[in-house]
């Protein structure tokens, strides 16, 4: 288990500091485009949301639904990029394991 989640924290990581390069290669609208098109053909809606790198905001969209999924990632005063998708998505609250238990 601890090796998936260091497996996925790199992975976030990694997303993170190739937001410059994905939005070269992602599809990049305003965000009230990308917001109203991820609703209206996916049925999804914001289920998280952070700040990244260079005050970027990073939002995780998702249709609990169908279980699509959307990362999308705002860099200040400029275009909403789509930057990854997928499917199963699942929402979890996991409590944090006691110190020193690993998770």
């Amino acid at each position: 288990m601890t090796k998936e989640l260091f497996v996925l924290s790199f992975g976030f990581a990694a997303l993170i500091a190739a937001t410059n390069i994905a939005q070269a290669q992602a599809a990049c609208a305003d965000r009230e485009t990308v917001v109203s098109r991820l609703a209206s053909g996916f049925g999804e809606t914001r289920q998280a949301i952070g700040l990244a790198a260079n005050n970027a905001v990073l939002e995780v969209f998702a249709s609990t639904e169908t279980g699509t999924w959307t990362i999308t990632v705002t860099q200040p005063g400029g275009p909403t990029c789509m930057v990854a998708s997928g499917h199963s998505f699942e929402a979890l609250s996991e409590a944090l394991p006691p110190p020193g238990r690993g998770a």
